[in-house]
């Protein structure tokens, strides 16, 4: 009778051994990290969602690498050169490198990286990313040469993104798709997959190959919380040392309560409303300057939206092309003065009182546009402009504005690198349907085109701050605030520095004695 007793208990310890719950809960060498939502794949060069490549970032590195600070630092390459023009850059790689499983590469890997990114059968959703790239070399061992079409100083920030990291080929060639499903991966990185439990947990192990010192902590668990308010909970609770985002609802309270908890800063993003130019009535530019002038946007950006975003009347975040944020001349005249001017360029474009300007604001669903709509619209009124509001869910909004089916839009942009063109490009005529607004100034065009091929980052800066100008003088969208990050980083936890890329990888990171 003592067998079934003993048995049930054996197997009660190994239940409990392999709880998940113990497993991955913060501990003396594990870290902790809750992402917004559960990990898409695990092929650098198929994915696009922030979950998947913040994972994939943890495991393969690349020629270069981002720090702390979001920062392009040398990878797998120790130091580049750059040709006068800008247009070729030379790395030399370190020595000896080896995939996790202890294959050695060289600089013969990157071309044939790039020609898989390229790949029809890849469908690389980075792809475009790396269109300003000609040719990729490998003229020895130890050298790679990269050959641009136009000069680009953002080039070691792009050659971080994982899609560009050294992906095991050879082992690629022997499983095809097959090759993630390998427990550990093999990787380039600091970390390998070691475990993934779809919607639950993935576990990152420590690479013992990797070429730098060993990452301080042993083991990070990336878990996913498509729910920002129970990420939230768990994270108070203990269950998380790090969480990607917290409710807007909940930011007063975060900051009132645990302020050394919550981090709020300004990221690559703006966002903004876009009008159609292509047909009345926004087709005329006093109409659309004189809606911009009639809007507070620190109001906008500090009682309806509240979590220390920053007021925007231009395109790009500060710091992007100079330390503040570019304004037209009338940003800080009174309010009065502001609805006089705004009045007067109505009129003249033939709305008044009599003829009230009468239009539909459009927006995808969600309280924080609707509340933005509602805010214009009361903003507007002592100028006699009707506007009505029209919700829709997110694909059929933008649906829209790809068919240039509608007034003014509720849009914006998250960039892709910290580069000033990366915002700029979206709102040239050659954009397509990508420029919802139908912005065409050949002007605008001439002078990004200009700093583009420009290789003196200085002279460059100065140009693309003069494109910006040109756009806030046209007004083709009407800009509101910049986008800022919300995160919750336990005390615990050391290495975390707040950048304008909200790029925080798991390496730098480390936990407190």
């Amino acid at each position: 009778m003592r067998y079934p007793v003993l048995l049930s208990a054996i197997l009660m310890l190994l239940s409990c051994t392999n709880d998940p719950a113990i497993d991955t809960v913060p501990g003396p060498a594990q870290i902790v990290r809750l992402s917004d939502s559960e990990i898409k794949g695990l092929d650098p060069q198929k994915v696009s969602d922030l979950s998947s490549l913040r994972v994939a970032a943890d495991q393969f590195e690349g020629l270069t690498r981002l720090d702390a600070k979001g920062n392009a630092e040398p990878g797998l390459a120790h130091d580049w050169k750059i040709s006068s023009d800008g247009l070729i850059w030379t790395f030399a790689l370190r020595n000896d490198l080896r995939f996790s499983d202890g294959t050695a590469f060289d600089a013969t890997l990157f071309p044939a990286l790039l020609d898989r990114l390229r790949a029809l059968e890849t469908a690389a959703a980075a792809k475009a990313l790396f269109g300003n790239i000609v040719t990729v070399e490998a003229p020895s061992g130890n050298s790679v040469i990269i050959t641009l079409a136009s000069p680009d100083p953002s080039l070691p920030a792009l050659l971080a993104h994982p899609a560009m990291a050294a992906l095991p080929l050879h082992r690629i060639s022997e499983a095809g798709d097959k090759w993630t499903s390998d427990r550990p991966m093999i990787v380039s990185g600091p970390y390998r997959l070691s475990e993934w439990k779809l919607n639950d947990h993935a576990r990152l192990d420590r690479n013992p190959a990797w070429h730098d010192e060993a990452a301080p902590t042993k083991t990070v668990i990336w878990k996913p919380m498509d729910e920002s308010l129970s990420a939230m909970r768990l994270f108070l609770s203990g269950g998380a040392d790090i969480a990607a985002d917290y409710p807007a609802s909940r930011h007063q309270w975060l900051k009132q309560n645990h302020p050394d908890l919550a981090h709020s800063v300004p990221y690559l993003g703006s966002y903004y409303f876009a009008f159609n130019t292509r047909t009345p009535p926004f087709d005329d530019r006093r109409v659309r300057t004189a809606l911009s002038m009639a809007v507070e946007r620190e109001w906008i950006a500090d009682k309806v939206i509240g979590i220390g975003n920053i007021p925007a009347w231009g395109l790009l975040p500060p710091g992007l092309a100079g330390p503040a944020s570019a304004k037209p001349e009338w940003a800080d005249w009174p309010r009065d003065k502001r609805l006089q001017s705004a009045r007067a360029l109505l009129e003249a474009a033939g709305y008044d009182a009599k003829h009230p300007l009468r239009f539909e604001i459009r927006f995808n669903s969600s309280a924080e546009h609707r509340r933005v709509a509602v805010a214009m619209a009361a903003m507007w009124k002592p100028l006699a402009v009707e506007a009505s509001l029209f919700n829709s869910e997110a694909a059929l909004h933008f649906a829209a504005l790809r068919q240039h089916e509608f007034a003014l839009s509720r849009s914006g942009w998250i960039a892709d690198l910290p580069t000033p063109e990366n915002f700029l490009l979206v709102h040239q005529q050659a954009n397509g349907g990508g420029n919802y607004s139908g912005h065409d100034n050949p002007d605008y065009d001439r002078v990004l085109a200009r700093a583009i091929a420009e290789p003196d980052p200085a002279k460059r800066q100065i140009l693309m701050r003069q494109a910006e100008a040109i756009l806030i003088a046209d007004m083709p969208i009407l800009p509101l605030y910049f986008y800022v990050t919300r995160s919750l980083v336990a005390k615990r936890i050391a290495g975390w520095e707040d950048n304008i890329s909200n790029v925080h990888p798991s390496r730098t990171l480390r936990i407190r004695p």
